[in-house]
Order: structure tokens, then sequence, then C-alpha cells
């Protein structure tokens, strides 16, 4: 591909993934506070806990870390999957009334469920970047770490800390997965795919 094609599109998507992964889920969680919808609160609030994420990711990414090019696509996977997997927040929020808050958020559900679906298929095609160095080393590989420098660069500013960046992206990372492992072993048996506690 070429390579002025490809930096165009890396960009595209991380402009994408602001817009639909941090900006709308804000309005929105904003929103339904407003509006007191519980259901849509709580998936929302359910919806950053697993786009946390994509933030460690950023963070792997900026020392160039190879797990964070695995859990790029593996944030995006998670996402997808946790918009649609409570039984009980589906059934509520499908029961509201119509309203302008029901349709925004039905939409973008919608639309993040595709973005983040072509994205995880688009991603995985660059997961070769995070098993050898010599591979990693290539321009394509070097483009995905592009935005997480540049947003180092903006809010990090600070030189050479990239190792403690990405040392905090690691920390995040163990956390996360620990709390992953405790949901599918203790909370998904006791609770199933229902996010209310009984």
């Amino acid at each position: 591909m070429n390579e002025t094609l490809l930096r165009n599109l890396v960009w595209m998507d991380y402009r994408l993934a602001f817009l639909f992964l941090v900006i709308a889920p804000l309005v929105l969680l904003i929103w339904s506070l407003w509006q007191r919808k519980e259901a849509v609160y709580k998936l929302l609030i359910i919806y950053w806990r697993v786009a946390s994420l994509l933030m460690i990711s950023v963070y792997l990414l900026i020392p160039g870390w190879n797990v964070g090019y695995f859990t790029g696509v593996g944030s995006r996977i998670l996402i997808a999957l946790t918009l649609w997997f409570w039984v009980d927040l589906n059934e509520e929020i499908r029961d509201f009334s119509s309203s302008l808050l029901k349709f925004a958020f039905t939409s973008w559900r919608w639309a993040v469920t595709l973005y983040c679906a072509l994205g995880a298929i688009a991603n995985s095609f660059f997961l070769p970047c995070g098993f050898s160095e010599a591979t990693k080393e290539t321009t394509s590989c070097q483009i995905w770490l592009e935005a997480p420098r540049a947003y180092r660069a903006l809010l990090h500013a600070k030189p050479g800390n990239e190792g403690f960046l990405g040392f905090m992206g690691a920390f995040a990372l163990s956390i996360y997965i620990l709390y992953l492992v405790y949901f599918l072993l203790v909370r998904l048996g006791k609770q199933g795919r229902q996010a209310l506690e009984q």
C-alpha cells in the first residue's frame, strides 16, 4: 500500500476513534444522566471500563512495545461485544419509549459496532508488527506509532519518558487482565449476562 495513503488512513482511524469512542459516549453518558435513563447510563459505564483498553494500547505503543498492537485489536473486539452482551440492559433499552436519546444511543451503538468490527479486521493485518522486531521496524508498522507519539508530545512533553509511560500502560494492562479474569471466572458464573444484580 502507498505510504501516504496508509498514513492518511491510520490518522483517520485515530480521529474516528476519538470521535466515536471518546467524545460521543461521553456526550451520551451525560445525556443519560440528565434524562435519568439508568440502562443507558449503566451500559455506558461498562463501555468505559472495557474501552479503557484502547487508552492502555496508546500508552503501550508510545515506546513501541509489541503488545500494543495486540491490545489495540483486542480492545475493538471487546467493545463491540460489550455493547450487546447484557440481556437485561438490551431489553430495558428496547422497551424505552421513542426519544431522541434512544435514537442517538442506538445509532451510536450500531455505528461503533461496525467501526470496531472493521477496525479489528483492518488492524489484524498489522499484527505481524507485534511478533518480531525486524517487522516492527518496517514503515507500515512505524506509521501506527506516529499518533501515540504525537499524543505523548502533546500531553507528556517531558523528553525521555517513553519507557515510564509504557510501564504505566503495562501496569494498567495487568490490572485490566486481572479484572477480566475475575469477570470471566467469578462474576459471569454468578450473574450470567445480567448487568444489574438481582
